[in-house]
């Protein structure tokens, strides 16, 4: 699903969302990665949205967000209580949403000039 056709200046942006991989602006990533307005960080080591808990917040943090957007892959699933409520205790707002929606809503808080960090869970692909 083609997501914008426009080339914003000033933010990463997410042009594009497949089943098992998203582009930014022209590059196609196959594996898990964040997102901020100004660097995407790869190979994110989370393959389900099952398998996050509280260890995996502080990865988040460290980016200083005010807000978390959680592609969770094709279809919207929730992770666990500790995992979403570790922002919760540090007063940062955190979404789960299927990598479509994830990807718009991403674009649209960081076109306006938000501190939003989106994960992406991609499938593992294994070779």
């Amino acid at each position: 699903m083609d997501i914008s056709l426009d080339r914003p200046e000033g933010y990463l942006f997410v042009r594009r969302v497949g089943i098992e991989s998203v582009t930014l602006i022209d590059r196609e990533l196959s594996a898990s990665f964040l997102l901020a307005p100004d660097q995407a960080i790869e190979n994110w080591p989370v393959s389900d949205a099952a398998a996050l808990d509280g260890s995996h917040v502080e990865a988040l943090l460290a980016l200083k967000p005010e807000l978390v957007i959680l592609g969770t892959g094709s279809r919207q699933t929730f992770p666990s209580p500790g995992f979403m409520s570790g922002f919760l205790r540090k007063g940062v707002g955190i979404e789960a949403m299927d990598n479509a929606a994830a990807a718009r809503t991403y674009n649209l808080l960081a076109g306006e000039g938000r501190r939003v960090i989106a994960g992406f869970i991609l499938p593992r692909v294994d070779a």
